[in-house]
């Protein structure tokens, strides 16, 4: 017991790692097999065939695409857009900055489901065909909240005697901006970039609403092959994207090692 005790930190540690950690693994495992019908639920045997055709089933490439193109559209907008109005919302006091606040906040606090039925009434009542210019829009608003919110925390955390210190230095307010505060604020900007790209990346929900009946997502096409069996190449596609975002996280975590080194 006294054992037990001494380690039971890293022991609970361990366990949530795993439990975090453990769909990631199945995944790639099943990147490498070779299934004996349509559904790769059951391992067969080890196989490179996935791997060196990732794009072998029908129209999976086509819907990974789009997934990127979407996603990459929508996170520079919500970024561009939330950071312009972490900027106002964190340094400047004006009148209705008090509800502004609140209904930034109310999409992250909306169920999706909601989200994705009242866009899809919108765009019916203005007449616009669900597509992806749809899709596009929807996961704009639907991101833009946890940019704001991202942004506006790193902005909130600002001394601003480092800005009136460049001032006194001279500086115009635009050089301020750019030399002193923009690189303290870029990580937050860079994190909610990520952050929009992921959740538009692999949304289904408020996707489904607005994506009409033609226009397919990677998720959507996901979700549909699992009905009639899961084609190997989703578990490559899902094995490439873990490590990507591994890697991220990792040049991130030493960017961050080498400035507090270098501070």
């Amino acid at each position: 017991m006294a054992w037990l005790r001494r380690n039971a930190v890293v022991i609970i540690g361990l366990l949530v790692m795993a439990y975090i950690l453990l769909p990631n693994l199945v995944v790639v495992i099943f990147s490498f097999n070779k299934p004996n019908g349509r559904y790769n639920y059951e391992w067969n045997h080890f196989s490179l065939d996935a791997w060196l055709d990732p794009c072998g089933s029908p129209g999976m490439c086509e819907a990974l695409g789009l997934s990127i193109w979407v996603a990459v559209v929508a996170s520079l907008a919500s970024t561009v857009i939330g950071t312009m109005a972490a900027f106002a919302l964190g340094r400047y006091r004006f009148r209705g900055r008090a509800a502004t606040n609140l209904l930034v906040f109310l999409p992250m606090a909306t169920p999706e489901v909601v989200m994705g039925s009242s866009l899809l009434t919108l765009f019916v009542a203005m007449g616009m065909e669900s597509g992806q210019t749809t899709i596009l829009i929807a996961h704009i608003l639907f991101t833009l909240s946890f940019v704001v919110t991202t942004v506006k925390a790193r902005v909130a955390s600002l001394d601003p005697a480092l800005e009136q210190a460049a001032a006194d230095l001279y500086a115009t307010p635009a050089q301020a901006f750019w030399k002193v505060t923009f690189p303290l604020v870029a990580p937050g900007i860079g994190a909610g970039a990520l952050l929009a790209f992921a959740l538009s990346f692999d949304d289904y929900i408020v996707t489904n609403f607005n994506a009409g009946a033609t226009t397919v997502t990677f998720p959507m096409f996901v979700w549909g092959a699992a009905q009639r069996g899961t084609p190997v190449q989703i578990n490559v596609i899902g094995t490439v994207m873990f490590l990507g975002a591994v890697g991220i996280v990792g040049i991130a975590q030493a960017i961050g090692a080498r400035k507090r080194k270098a501070d």
